[in-house]
Order: C-alpha cells, then structure tokens, then sequence
C-alpha cells in the first residue's frame, strides 16, 4: 500500500505546497488514504489542517495517519481533533 510521507517541516509557509503534492499523490490511491507523519519535527497548527482536508478528500473520509509524533498528537487534542488519528491507534 502506498504511503504519502509528510516533509520534516510542515508550517503555513510550506503547506500550500504539501497539500497540493499530497493530494496528487494520494489520488491515485485506494482507500484508505495512508499519510506518514513521523518525519515531523517542525510543524503548526496548519498540519492539522492539512490533514483535516485531507481527510474531507479521501475516498469516504478514510484517512489512516502514521508514526504520529507526540506533539502532534497534542496539539490535536488541544483542538478536540483527537479524531484524526483514531485509524492510526488501531495500527498500535
């Protein structure tokens, strides 16, 4: 299965780019869409809107998000977005 792997920096500046290579990626996949987030060190709040949109684009909405850093994992709760990642916990 094919694996969309996020950049190792992802803020408001990049995102614009990543969402469009994610997008053109991941099209070409079934479902569920697979991202890779574990590369992850420099990130904002703009991720998880990638990620939201993402998300409303795949195919019935399956998003399965992977090597979620913690972090991330945070600053989702923070937003009650908990909920992105609930495929990925099924993959613990």
């Amino acid at each position: 299965m094919p694996v969309y792997a996020l950049p190792a920096e992802l803020t408001l500046d990049s995102a614009s780019e990543v969402r469009r290579l994610a997008l053109a990626a991941l099209r070409a996949q079934t479902t569920p869409w697979v991202v890779d987030a574990g590369a992850l060190a420099h990130f904002d709040s703009s991720t998880l809107a990638l990620l939201l949109e993402l998300r409303r684009a795949a195919p019935l909405e399956q998003l399965d998000v992977r090597a979620v850093p913690a972090r991330l994992s945070d600053l989702a709760a923070a937003y009650g977005l908990e909920f992105l990642f609930d495929a990925a916990a099924a993959h613990s």
